[in-house]
This record gives C-alpha cells, sequence and structure tokens, in this order.
C-alpha cells in the first residue's frame, strides 16, 4: 500500500473519530426522576430539558440533572427553649423539587439545595418554634412542635421547594435537666396516687355511713312495726316454722305470752 494510500487511511480514521465525539457531545439523556438544566457557554436556558433523549449543541452546551424525586435527609440542630435550655433535635425533612423550580434553584443556590435552602430553613422555623416553649414542654408535645415546624418552613421556602413533611426522630437534653423533669414525674405521679388513696377512703367512709344509716333506719321502721302490731312475731313464727309440730309454753294467763317451740328440739324421757 501506497504512503498516500496510508495518509488517507489515517486522514478518514481521524474524521470517523471526531465525527463520534462530536456526535456524543451534541446527545444528552435525562434519566426519569430527573430534569435537565441546559448551560451554554455559562448561559443558563431558562427552560428545563425533559427527561429522555435530546439533542444539544456540541462542546459548547451542557446538561446537568436536577433530581425531583422525593428525598428523605437526616437534619440535626441545636435550639433554645424559653427557659434557656439548649436543646437539640435530630429531625427527617422529606421534600421535593418542583420541575419549575430546578432553573432558578440551580441559578440562585450552588450546590446541594437542601444543605443551602432547607436546612437553614428549617433550623429556623424550629428555633422560632421552641423559643416560645420551655424544655419540659417541647419533649411533651413533639407532635405540637413538629406541626408548627412544617408550617412555619413551608411558609419560608414554598415557592421553590416543595416541603412534604418534618419527622422528629430524637430530642436530647441536657442530663441535669432530663434527671429534673423525671423527677418531678415521679413527684407528680406519687402526689396522683396519694390524693387516689385519699378518694378512695372517702369514698368508702362515706360508703360505711350511709350503709349504718341504713340499718338504722330499717332497725328504727322494723321496731315501730313490732309495737303498732303485736301479732307480727306470731306471723314471723309461722313464716318461719319447718312443719313440725311445735310445743306451746305460755304464761297461762290473760296477756301471758305464748311461746311456740319446735318438739324435735325437746328429748323424750324413758
Amino acid at each position: 500500500m501506497s504512503q498516500r494510500a496510508i495518509s488517507q487511511l489515517v486522514g478518514l480514521g481521524i474524521v470517523i473519530f471526531v465525527l463520534v465525539i462530536a456526535a456524543s457531545q451534541a446527545t444528552y439523556v435525562v434519566q426519569p426522576g430527573f430534569r435537565g438544566v441546559q448551560v451554554t457557554l455559562g448561559k443558563v436556558d431558562p427552560a428545563f430539558k425533559p427527561e429522555g433523549f435530546g439533542l444539544k449543541t456540541p462542546f459548547v452546551a451542557s446538561v446537568i440533572p436536577i433530581p425531583i424525586r422525593q428525598r428523605t435527609v437526616p437534619l440535626t440542630t441545636e435550639c433554645y427553649s424559653s427557659d434557656l435550655q439548649q436543646v437539640s433535635v435530630q429531625l427527617k425533612v422529606l421534600f421535593r423539587i418542583p420541575e419549575t423550580s430546578v432553573v432558578r434553584i440551580y441559578q440562585e443556590y450552588s450546590g446541594d439545595p437542601f444543605e443551602s435552602l432547607i436546612a437553614p430553613r428549617v433550623a429556623e422555623a424550629l428555633k422560632e418554634v421552641a423559643a416560645l416553649r420551655s424544655a419540659e414542654r417541647i419533649v411533651q408535645a413533639r407532635e405540637e412542635v413538629k406541626i408548627e415546624t412544617l408550617t412555619g418552613t413551608r411558609a419560608k421556602i414554598s415557592e421553590f421547594i416543595n416541603i412534604v413533611d418534618i419527622t422528629i426522630v430524637d430530642i436530647a437534653l441536657s442530663r441535669e435537666l432530663e434527671a429534673a423533669i423525671e423527677a418531678k414525674m415521679v413527684q407528680e405521679q406519687e402526689a396522683a396516687k396519694a390524693q387516689f388513696i385519699q378518694q378512695k377512703s372517702e369514698i368508702e367512709a362515706n360508703t360505711a355511713i350511709i350503709r349504718a344509716k341504713g340499718e338504722a333506719e330499717a332497725i328504727r321502721i322494723r321496731g315501730e312495726a313490732l309495737k303498732n302490731n303485736p301479732d307480727l312475731i306470731n306471723l314471723q313464727i309461722v313464716e318461719k316454722w319447718d312443719g313440725h309440730t311445735p310445743l306451746v309454753v305460755g304464761g297461762g294467763g290473760e296477756g301471758g305470752s305464748n311461746i311456740l317451740l319446735p318438739l324435735g328440739n325437746i328429748k323424750r324421757q324413758p
């Protein structure tokens, strides 16, 4: 093969290589769950690129992928309560970037938008909520603190980011404060127990008084009944008779009382 033919083959190979490189630089692919931001010589295209295959100017334009899927990122922040106690709160922030915001966020906030935009706003909202409550109340009202922090965060960045939810993983206090709160809770439980015992004793005493009054009233009514109806005793004896022939023991005189005795209780003499 002549030198000229070799030169032509080398030149053709170079041309093909350049064309392949140019073709690869002229295309892009945006993966599912992402949107693309095109930057051409430092200028950002105002329209985002949808997911899928597309063409761009080779060598001078690039497409940066921005995730629009929901993300969950942990965050630990410090705040102070209304009684000036330091509280450490571990959070999880669930958020999503709307596709209409990807270009603006890329232009105005460099790097991860969570670090530059979301985390500072969440911390700010939490500090505002914590400053209105004591440390003990922050621990007791976790759901209340979470809802108000979520509402405050959304008010600050709702035009950029969709804050789906905020969850409180843990609230940590100083050891001294935790011990003080625990001691207070024990005292409250003991006081509640003592109050319950006192109420129980009062109820039992009132029940005994009512029962005694009832028995006294019953005795009074029975005494009046016997006084007004002397034959009531005989009636009660008849009602309680067991069917055996009774033995009558009486004074025999006028005004004397007769006593009925069961014969079964008397032993016969031989």
